[in-house]
């Protein structure tokens, strides 16, 4: 197993955060209730996903990596509608990086590739 093995599940926890944050404040700003319900859901769902990980770690990261993974495909395509880097491009990336540190952590499993 490698580093990135074992920082991923961290890694899990922190994107969660970012983004429940994320959409709050996306309410608190711009009176959003899309990014509020969206945000929640999905920082809750990744914060489960890290729980998840911390028993079975396939699952967890397998699960983060979908979430982030579908966060990155909202959010490019939200880049493109507003041409805005903040906070879309912002995300984008940032689901970007978490999808592969997750894909990277879950193939460090060695579960994926026997």
């Amino acid at each position: 197993m490698n580093n990135l093995f074992q920082i991923a599940p961290w890694f899990i926890l922190i994107y969660g955060l970012v983004v429940l944050l994320g959409g709050v404040m996306g309410y608190v700003k711009a009176k959003s209730q899309v990014s509020l319900l969206a945000g929640v859901g999905s920082g809750i769902a990744l914060i489960v996903a890290w729980f998840v990980s911390r028993q079975t770690p396939v699952v967890g990261l397998g699960l983060a990596t979908l979430i982030a993974f579908i966060l990155f495909v909202v959010f490019v395509i939200r880049f493109f509608r507003t041409r805005s880097f903040m906070p879309a491009g912002l995300m984008m990336v940032f689901s970007l990086a978490a999808t592969v540190v997750f894909l990277l952590g879950l193939l460090g499993t060695g579960s994926l590739l026997a």
